[in-house]
C-alpha cells in the first residue's frame, strides 16, 4: 500500500497519515520539515544576488565613466556650493582674527619702573611700557631695546595674568632689541611659531598685537607696504634698516611686540612708526625688524 500523505492548511506543514508501507520506506517528520532550510538558502542566495548586482553596476558605471572620461567623484561645482552653502550659513572667524588668536598666548606687557635711589625699597614709578613676544618655552622674550632702556626694574604679564619680575639678559642697541628673561611663568606657557620674513611681498596681510598705550592686547590688521626699508630713530640717530613697512596701526607701546602673517606665525618685531609731527602717534607708517634680523641681532639661534 502507498504512503499517504496529507497536507494540514492549519498548520502549514506535512503530516503523515497512518499507513504501511514497504520496507525502507522513509517518515517525514514534521520538526525537520525542509522549508525552513529552503528558506534560509533562498535569503542567502537572495543576498548574494544582490551584492553581486551591486558590484556588476558599479562596474559598468566605472567603465562608462572611464571611456566617457568622466570621473565618480565629486565635481567642482558640488564643491563649490557645498562652500557656499556654509559660507552664506555659518560665521566664520576672519583670517586676521585666526592669526590674532594663535600668537596671542605668547604676547606679553612689558612695564618699566624708576626707582628712586634714595628709596630702594619703594617699588617705583611707571617709565614706560611696551610689548614682548614669547618665543622659547622657558619663557625667554623678544622686545625692543627702548622699551627696556633705563629702567630700574621690569615686570611682565603673560596672557592669562601671571606678572613676574624680569631681568634683561641681552641686547644689541644698534638693532633696537632687547632680550628679557622672567623669572617665572605659567604652567601652559605657549611660545610663538616663528616664521619666515624672506616670502613676503608688499600687499600680503600682517598683523600686529601688543599694548598700545599700555591697552591690550590690541589687535590692528593691514598689509605689508614695502621691504627693505630704512627708518632714523629720533632716540640717538641710529639707523635701522632692512626693516619691513607695513600699515597696520601701532603706537607707543606696541614697540617690541609680533608682526605676524596670516597664518599666525611671527615674522617681524614692530619696532617704530614714522610721524614728522611731535605726536608720536600712528598715521599709516610702521616698520618692523624681520625676525631673522632679530634671531641674529641678539645671539640666537636661527629660527
Amino acid at each position: 500500500m502507498k504512503r499517504a500523505v496529507v497536507y494540514s492548511k492549519r498548520h502549514r506543514s506535512l503530516e503523515p497519515s497512518v499507513s504501511t508501507g514497504t520496507a525502507g520506506s522513509e517518515r517525514v517528520d514534521p520538526l525537520k520539515s525542509p522549508r525552513p532550510v529552503r528558506r534560509r538558502f533562498m535569503k542567502i542566495w537572495l543576498l548574494a544576488a544582490f551584492v553581486t548586482g551591486c558590484v556588476l553596476t558599479f562596474s559598468a558605471i566605472t567603465i562608462v565613466n572611464l571611456q566617457t572620461g568622466r570621473s565618480p567623484a565629486l565635481t567642482q561645482k558640488d564643491i563649490d556650493a557645498a562652500v557656499l552653502h556654509t559660507l552664506s550659513t555659518q560665521d566664520l572667524p576672519s583670517v586676521s582674527a585666526r592669526a590674532a588668536s594663535a600668537v596671542q598666548p605668547a604676547v606679553v606687557r612689558v612695564q618699566g619702573f624708576e626707582v628712586d635711589p634714595k628709596k630702594p625699597q619703594d617699588l617705583g614709578r611707571p617709565s614706560g611700557v611696551g610689548t614682548g613676544v614669547v618665543i622659547k618655552d622657558d619663557g625667554t622674550l623678544l622686545t625692543n631695546y627702548h622699551v627696556v632702556w633705563g629702567a630700574a626694574r621690569l615686570v611682565v604679564t603673560f596672557a592669562d595674568g601671571t606678572e613676574s619680575p624680569a631681568q634683561v639678559v641681552g641686547v644689541h642697541p644698534e638693532k633696537d632689541l632687547a632680550v628679557v628673561k622672567p623669572l617665572k611663568i605659567p604652567d601652559d606657557l605657549q611660545p610663538a611659531v616663528i616664521g619666515s620674513s624672506r616670502q613676503l611681498v608688499p600687499g600680503d596681510g600682517v598683523v600686529a598685537v601688543g599694548f598700545p598705550f599700555g591697552m591690550g592686547p590690541s589687535v590692528s590688521s593691514g598689509v605689508v607696504s614695502g621691504l627693505g626699508r630704512e627708518f632714523v630713530s629720533p632716540q640717538g640717530g641710529r639707523v635701522l634698516s632692512g626693516l619691513i613697512q607695513f600699515d597696520a596701526a601701532a603706537n607707543p607701546g606696541n614697540s617690541g611686540g609680533p608682526l605676524v602673517n596670516m597664518a599666525g606665525e611671527v615674522i617681524g618685531i614692530v619696532t617704530a612708526i614714522l610721524n614728522p609731527t611731535p605726536a608720536r602717534t600712528f598715521i599709516g607708517i610702521g616698520f618692523a625688524t624681520t625676525i631673522e634680523e632679530a634671531g641674529m641681532a641678539v645671539g640666537l639661534p636661527p629660527f
